[in-house]
C-alpha cells in the first residue's frame, strides 16, 4: 500500500460522469438537435442545453421538446427519444474530459481507492465513452440511468455503486444537485465541481466541499474524512 492510500480515508469514491469528468454538453446538443430537425423542430444552443441535462435523457428530450414547440406526448416521447439515443451512441466525436480528470482518477485508483460511476446517462452509452477515453478500466462498478428500477437523485442508484464495489467508506463526487440528494440519502458525503451544469448557484448545492479542480480532490477527501 502506497504512502498516499494512507492518506486517503475513503475506501470507495464515486463519480457522476456528465459536467464532473466529461463536458458533453455540446456533444449532447450536437445530437439532440440532430433528433429536433429530424422531429422538425428548430435547434438550442448549447446553453439551453446545460440547463437542461442532469435528470436522463427522457427527460432531456422532453425539455427539448417542450423548449421548441409543444411538448410530447407519453406516446411521442418514445420514438424521439429511440432516435436521440441510437444518434447519441453511434456519435464518432470523442467526448472533452475536464483537465486532469485521467490523472487523479489513475492516482486515486493506484493508491488502492476503489472507483465507481453513477450517472442517468444510459448505461450503453456511458460506457461506450468511457471506453472511447480509455478510462472504462479504471471503474470497477457501474450503473447508469437505466441499469436500475431507480436512478439519482434516489440514494439507492448510488449505495447500489457502493455496494458493487464491495462497501465500505465511500464518498461521491458531482455538479449538481441530484448527485447532492443522492449522496445524502444514501449517507455518503459529497464533493461538489464548480464548473458543471448545477442548474442553480453552486453555494446552494449544499455538498460538503466545492472544488473548481478535480486535480484538488485527494487534498479534499483527506479533509472531508479528517
Amino acid at each position: 500500500m502506497s504512502a498516499m492510500s494512507a492518506t486517503i480515508p475513503f475506501s470507495v469514491v464515486v463519480f457522476d460522469l456528465d459536467g464532473t469528468l466529461i463536458d458533453s454538453a455540446r456533444d449532447m446538443t450536437r445530437v439532440l438537435n440532430r433528433t429536433l430537425s429530424r422531429f422538425a423542430r428548430p435547434a438550442l444552443t448549447e446553453e439551453q442545453v446545460r440547463g437542461m441535462v442532469g435528470d436522463g435523457s427522457a427527460a432531456l428530450v422532453r425539455h427539448a421538446f417542450a423548449a421548441t414547440g409543444d411538448a410530447l406526448t407519453d406516446a411521442a416521447l418514445q420514438p424521439a427519444l429511440d432516435d436521440y439515443l441510437d444518434a447519441y451512441f453511434h456519435d464518432d466525436e470523442p467526448p472533452t474530459l475536464y483537465p486532469g480528470v485521467p490523472e487523479t482518477l489513475a492516482g486515486l485508483a493506484d493508491s488502492g481507492v476503489k472507483l465507481g460511476l453513477c450517472t442517468n446517462k444510459p448505461e450503453r452509452i456511458t460506457r461506450k465513452l468511457l471506453d472511447t477515453l480509455d478510462l472504462l478500466p479504471l471503474f470497477g462498478a457501474l450503473a447508469g440511468g437505466d441499469t436500475l428500477p431507480v436512478k439519482k437523485p434516489d440514494g439507492r442508484h448510488l449505495s447500489w455503486v457502493v455496494e458493487a464495489l464491495g462497501g465500505g467508506n465511500a464518498a461521491m463526487v458531482g455538479d449538481n444537485r441530484n448527485d447532492v440528494k443522492a449522496a445524502r440519502a444514501a449517507g455518503v458525503p459529497v464533493v461538489a465541481m464548480t464548473y458543471g451544469y448545477p442548474r442553480m448557484p453552486v453555494q446552494e448545492l449544499g455538498a460538503d466541499i466545492l472544488l473548481d479542480r478535480i486535480a484538488d480532490l485527494p487534498d479534499a477527501l483527506r479533509r472531508l474524512g479528517a
